[in-house]
């Protein structure tokens, strides 16, 4: 859906590029400042971002949908599910952006192209693959870190002659049936499923019901613990009680960020293992007792290992499900039925380990330990690669002052910004994402507290008519923020198995990338900086814009 008119050239106040969770949010927040017109740019045919893709079968969120959907208070929407499906958290985006009047400027099945500062006019320039180039005096991108899809590189894999798609672009045309079940079109099909992280586990159970049969290609297997999901009550939460969302969601961020909580509103696997979470995941704040996490960590994947043992009938495919690394090494996940599936006569786990992955694909299945296992249907549930699409992939260009693209002003020393949020040279361009900010299990949180904070930076500048934009001086300090507490963690991602945390065995980045205290403390420290030091950061604007 676009707005009447093939090209618009206009001028709105904002532009946010990205129509997921964070530019909903942005916008939503935005409009609560009285900010007239925001346009929202987004790839996709509506708002959701990752919810609005991914419609695979099974898939629900892994944290709680009482924390996880943001603007509950606001909404005045009670999660049906501990943990909400897919479709459920879709619908909720959709809710919030129709309340927050985004609908109304937005630019959908469109991608941006290029984002150029032009000095005269004080507005940034935003050009579209759909020939738009309109003008806007704040641009907030929030372009998400899982949004292009990743497909692993194995020889042959264009030469399959069955069926194959990627899960955040199910085909439904070819399975039938919806994101409950009812595949009733792969009852005859043999199907191949290639990952089994996050996706996987909840998308292997759907498969072995409804499949002939399914082998699932495992390179590492994942942590998979107790999910315990049911249906909720307004009742439940304490829905009824004014700021009952907000409360426990800040609940929940504190815990989760290993700050001492009276009492643990949401009560499940993630804030049980706060504690190991703390030490190890993301980002090592505190120097402690390394032979204490590595006894953590035992105890936590001891128990884990268990589950499989306890579930899988089958010993030697027990043995093969059991993760062998350290909890914090890639992602958690939970399920109730992934273990399960494995008992199943029409389910065969093809580990991978031995060989080394897949060795090849070839026009009938795929090859594996010199032995072809035939498919019909083949599905890459291999997630995303991360940090590839926006700002900081090189995909977007931005170009500030004078023409300085933003990568190339980063090319010698890294990163420099203010909070992760604005950089000297680009005036009025806020970023929203992870970078030299906070990050959380629970992300929508980290995006809603970026939102709060950009939509204040644009009120600010527009009350004193002036530029965003901070000095580098500024960013010096910060920079130095971030390195005076940044912990070792290089030592932990080495011995890591391959995945995303750690770039795909590469390591971590070099130079801090996050704000060592934890995001409950940096959400702290945002809003004093705003009540004592916003001003520093704004500009006066040259030449004064016509209001």
């Amino acid at each position: 859906m676009r707005p009447p008119g093939a090209s618009r050239r206009t001028t709105v106040d904002v532009a946010v590029v990205g129509g997921g969770f964070g530019g909903i949010l942005a916008g939503a927040r935005l409009r609560q400042r009285g900010v007239r017109s925001v346009r929202v740019v987004e790839t996709g045919g509506d708002f959701g971002g990752t919810w609005y893709w991914n419609r695979y079968p099974g898939i629900h969120c892994a944290v709680e949908a009482h924390v996880y959907l943001p603007m509950l208070d606001e909404t005045g929407y009670v999660p049906e599910w501990k943990y909400a499906p897919g479709e459920e958290i879709r619908r909720h985006a959709v809710r919030v952006a129709r309340q927050s009047g985004l609908y109304e400027h937005a630019l959908f099945s469109t991608s941006v192209t290029s984002l150029t500062w032009e000095e005269t006019s004080g507005t940034w320039i935003v050009a579209t693959d759909r020939g738009d180039a309109f003008h806007a005096t704040y641009v907030v991108t929030s372009t998400g870190t899982l949004s292009t899809p990743k497909l692993p590189g194995i020889p042959g894999i264009q030469d399959f002659e069955g069926h194959t798609f990627h899960t955040s672009r199910w085909d439904y045309a070819y399975t039938g049936g919806t994101p409950d079940g009812g595949m009733t079109g792969l009852a005859d099909k043999r199907v191949g499923v290639v990952g089994t992280g996050a996706t996987g586990i909840q998308v292997i159970p759907m498969l072995a019901e409804d499949a002939a049969h399914v082998h699932v290609f495992q390179r590492t297997p994942s942590t998979a613990d107790v999910r315990a999901n049911r249906r909720t009550t307004a009742r439940d939460v304490a829905a009824d009680r004014e700021g009952w969302a907000a409360a426990r969601r800040d609940n929940y961020l504190r815990i989760v960020s290993g700050e001492p909580a009276d009492e643990d509103l949401v009560a499940d696997r993630w804030t049980e293992s706060a504690g190991l979470l703390e030490k190890l995941l993301p980002s090592f704040r505190r120097q402690g007792d390394r032979a204490a996490f590595e006894a953590a960590d035992a105890a936590k994947m001891n128990e884990l290992r268990a589950r499989v043992e306890e579930t899988v009938t089958d010993p030697d495919t027990a043995e093969k499900l059991k993760p062998w690394y350290r909890y914090a090494c890639k992602r958690p996940t939970f399920s109730d039925r992934y273990y399960q599936a494995f008992n199943r006569d029409n389910v065969t786990l093809v580990d991978t380990a031995d060989t080394h992955g897949i060795e090849r694909v070839t026009e009938n299945g795929v090859v594996v330990g010199g032995v072809t296992y035939a498919l019909d249907c083949l599905i890459f549930a291999t997630g995303f690669d991360v940090g590839t699409s926006g700002v900081l992939s090189g995909k977007l260009p931005v170009y500030g002052r004078g023409g300085t693209q933003l990568l190339h002003a980063w090319a010698q020393q890294g990163p420099r910004t203010l909070h992760g949020f604005t950089s000297n040279g680009f005036p009025n361009l806020i970023r929203m994402g992870t970078l030299q900010n906070a990050s959380s299990v629970n992300f929508t949180h980290i995006l809603d507290e970026q939102a709060v904070h950009a939509a204040a930076l644009v009120a600010a500048a527009e009350a004193g008519d002036a530029l965003l934009e901070p000095s580098r001086e500024l960013e010096d300090a910060w920079l130095a923020t971030l390195a005076k507490d940044a912990p070792d963690h290089e030592w932990f991602h080495a011995d890591c198995t391959p995945g995303y945390y750690n770039r795909e065995g590469r390591g971590r980045p070099n130079g801090p990338t996050a704000y060592p205290h934890g995001a409950h403390a940096f959400h702290r420290l945002l809003e004093q900086w705003r009540e004592d030091s916003l001003d520093d950061i704004l500009r006066p604007r040259t030449p004064a814009r016509d209001r």
